[in-house]
């Protein structure tokens, strides 16, 4: 006589059982939900990268719009197409750096697109200030990813070589 194995019985199939299942569907859970948190966490880093490269190149075109513009960064009015902040700024064929702020102000996102030139922005906005004559100076800074209004991060260059992260908007041509 032959008799059904004792896990294969007469009318009964093979499968997985509900407990089973719910834990299967519990692992894939949580394993996505720490495979999202890092992709998260390297968007930020890479928006914060684009930022800082944006910023890097714009220190690259001050120094071709100080050569063009009579070896300064602001001649007479500021906003005028002779301030290397301006976003008119256009000498000898070379333009100033209001472009490659305005990008560093993209990569962050949000309000942040906008650029003030002159003045001292918002912890989410990007900024520029140029001082005036041969000895003059220029500084940018832009929001990094980690931004929040109770704690501004943001990323600064300017004419004296320095690229560092600041925890206030800018106030003057130096990053402070």
């Amino acid at each position: 006589m032959i008799f059904a194995s004792s896990s294969v019985r007469r009318g009964h199939v093979k499968g997985f059982t509900l407990i089973e299942l719910l834990v299967v569907i519990a692992i894939i859970g949580i394993l996505s939900s720490v495979v999202l948190a890092s992709l998260n966490t390297a968007r930020n880093k890479g928006a914060d990268t684009a930022v800082k490269s944006n910023l890097a190149g714009a220190r690259a075109q001050a120094e071709l719009f100080y050569d063009a513009n009579t070896n300064a960064y602001l001649v007479g009015v500021a906003g005028s197409a002779t301030d290397v902040c301006s976003s008119t700024a256009l000498v000898g064929g070379v333009r100033g750096i209001y472009t490659a702020v305005k990008a560093a102000a993209e990569a962050y996102g949000g309000s942040a697109a906008t650029v003030t030139v002159g003045a001292a922005g918002a912890w989410n906005q990007a900024n520029c200030m140029s001082s005036l004559g041969g000895s003059g100076a220029w500084a940018a800074a832009a929001p990094l990813k980690a931004s929040t209004a109770s704690v501004p991060a943001l990323y600064c260059v300017d004419s004296a070589g320095n690229s560092k992260p600041i925890a206030a908007a800018l106030g003057g041509t130096v990053c402070p």
